[in-house]
């Protein structure tokens, strides 16, 4: 091992090629490692939105991005400092995000005359001059991965295969990272085909094994990053499908009920019902309906049958899923509904994170039909968020919505498992003995104004819901003015009375008031927070405020707005929280918008404090 090896705080690393290059597979693999040499890290794979796109052609670019120290990390990094591309397509796509002066490795065996007609170059970026400002590491991976695997009697298709596993190993070589557990994985994975995982262990050992040599005579350099300080605890690397699911789980249990989600495919929130689907042991029950409407109808229906419903999807799916939202709300029945946001409107680009369904969450559906609305802000936090949408769903009967989005769901970074004796049970309470004058399933809680729940087959609690308008007095049908108005009011009243069951809004950063607070929900969270510690680091007064609760809003934050003299709201939509904020708060927020399918930059976010700044002083 070479002894001038380079220490690093932190690297950001691209791997880019066609949809089939394997590109997620290996920036998974390369997380796997990474996680367990100890570093922070935080993953943005980023899928083409065509399945099948043409070979070789920009479209069909997949990527996965890691940013990964020996510090804390919020973010998948402005601008890689290695960009590993498999095609021209790769490059063209993908050369833009690289820092000046960042490294490119390409494999020089996929940059044919064909291939570079495809990616649209006019000349080989390789031989023209127009890579200069880079390092530019030029490598036959081609090449060498089928000589790696020769003896192992492939085809030239099953041989090229495992070019991703070569430049895999170059860069665990070159970033000082562990072989080891992407070996036993692929021995495991490939148990039944022993020649297949022993061609792309061949291949893996090649590709560290030419680092070994390259640099010795080359301008390849070696690298390594430290393990970050931790608290003790067991940590897994999850992506935000992942702990969202294992949080409806956990609630389900906390509330000491069956979890029934109903759900149907689409991206990018079907690895919920992929996770869920895999847990039957702890008594999830999941179907995969004919359509969004089934989905929602068949958890509406389980949780009036003394169930925890859960129904998920994506914006176009939570459109379609609207009018039983609706009967949701009228039958006050608990339902946990997951928006996993993506771009819009309709199709959109269903690969590509955005954050445009708040309105939709907030008020799209017909009638005064208030509920409460949460997000998530990070991977692990969705564990914690779906608790509490659980929470809140079962203890004041109330459909509840959940807005992860596309980045979450798909993002990886460490999470230390929670010790689940330590969380506080909410067990869900069901009518068992019914009074002298019968059973009426909108009698309230006193304080919560959640209705009676009933399980269906209780002596005495037999009873009709639906979403026709029902007495307040008896639950039965009711067309009478003030009942409908009262009706109205109270579930309006009961969703507005959570800001008493929800934490007073903190500030993430930052003092309680001051010239400027950055406010934000969701995904936006890891750039604004260090686009505010930089800002605060320069000594300029900057706060970040970060918001979960979307509705209602938690109870002090008119007060804690109105010590801004400026509010900056940054989000993947055109300014749907600054709507809401200037509507219930009447304060003047500036939008910073943002609907590319990409996450903001750190410098983005800057950028615009400064300009907020300027303009006050």
């Amino acid at each position: 091992m070479s002894s001038d090896i380079q220490v690093l705080e932190s690297a950001v690393v691209r791997f880019a090629g066609d949809s089939g290059d394997g590109m997620q597979l290996t920036g998974s693999q390369f997380t796997t490692s990474t996680a367990l040499s100890g570093s922070d890290l935080a993953t943005f794979p980023d899928f083409p939105a065509e399945i099948r796109a043409p070979a070789g052609t920009t479209f069909g670019v997949s990527a996965f991005q890691i940013n990964f120290g020996a510090k804390k990390i919020k973010t998948v990094g402005d601008a890689p400092d290695v960009l590993v591309a498999m095609n021209p397509a790769a490059l063209k796509v993908n050369l833009a995000t690289l820092r000046p002066g960042g490294m490119i490795v390409v494999d020089t065996g996929s940059f044919t005359k064909r291939n570079l007609q495809k990616a649209g170059y006019d000349a080989n970026p390789l031989e023209d001059g127009s890579l200069e400002h880079y390092q530019l590491v030029e490598l036959d991976a081609t090449k060498m991965t089928v000589e790696a695997v020769k003896d192992f009697g492939l085809g030239n298709k099953e041989a090229l295969r495992c070019k991703n596993m070569w430049t895999l190993g170059l860069m665990l070589w070159m970033f000082s990272r562990n072989r080891a557990p992407i070996i036993d994985w692929l021995k495991a994975k490939f148990a039944k085909l022993p020649d297949i995982a022993d061609a792309n262990i061949a291949a893996l050992n090649a590709g560290h094994a030419f680092g070994e040599t390259a640099e010795l005579h080359s301008s390849i350099k070696r690298y390594t990053i430290g393990a970050t300080k931790q608290e003790p605890g067991i940590y897994k690397t999850v992506t935000g499908s992942e702990s969202l699911s294992w949080g409806l789980v956990a609630g389900s249990q906390l509330a000491n009920l069956q979890i029934v989600l109903g759900s149907y495919p689409i991206t990018p929130a079907s690895p919920v019902l992929h996770t869920l689907s895999k847990m039957k042991e702890l008594g999830v029950v999941t179907f995969q309906a004919e359509d969004e409407i089934a989905a929602i109808c068949a958890a509406l229906g389980a949780a009036y049958g003394g169930a925890l419903g859960i129904t998920s999807s994506s914006g176009p799916g939570i459109a379609l899923k609207t009018e039983a939202l609706g009967l949701a709300i009228s039958t006050e029945l608990p339902l946990v509904v997951v928006n996993v946001q993506r771009g819009g409107p309709s199709t959109g680009m269903p690969t590509k994170t955005e954050q445009s369904d708040l309105y939709q969450a907030i008020y799209g559906r017909n009638g005064d039909a208030p509920l409460p609305v949460i997000s998530t802000r990070s991977p692990a936090d969705c564990f914690e968020v779906a608790i509490e949408a659980c929470r809140l769903a079962t203890k004041y009967m109330t459909p509840v919505i959940l807005l992860s989005d596309g980045f979450i769901a798909n993002a990886a970074e460490p999470w230390k498992l929670p010790d689940m004796d330590a969380l506080e049970p909410f067990p869900a309470k069901f009518v068992e003995e019914i009074g002298e004058d019968g059973f009426n399933p909108y009698k309230r809680d006193e304080e919560t104004l959640a209705r009676n729940w009933a399980v269906p087959g209780t002596p005495g609690a037999m009873h009709r819901i639906g979403g026709i308008e029902k007495s307040y007095d008896t639950g039965h049908i009711s067309y009478d003015p003030a009942n409908h108005q009262k009706m109205t009011d109270t579930r309006a009243a009961k969703v507005a009375g959570i800001a008493h069951d929800i934490p007073l809004q903190d500030v993430d950063q930052g003092a309680k008031s001051g010239k400027l607070a950055v406010v934000g929900w969701g995904s936006t969270y890891g750039p604004i927070s260090e686009a505010v510690k930089a800002a605060r680091a320069e000594g300029k007064d900057v706060s970040h405020i970060h918001i979960r609760y979307l509705n209602p809003m938690p109870s002090n934050m008119a007060d804690l707005l109105a010590g801004f003299d400026h509010i900056l709201v940054p989000e993947m939509n055109t300014g749907q929280l600054k709507t809401v904020l200037r509507d219930r708060y009447l304060v003047d927020a500036t939008p910073l918008n943002k609907v590319s399918g990409q996450p903001f930059k750190i410098t983005e976010i800057q950028a615009a404090i400064n300009a907020a700044l300027g303009e006050e002083g």
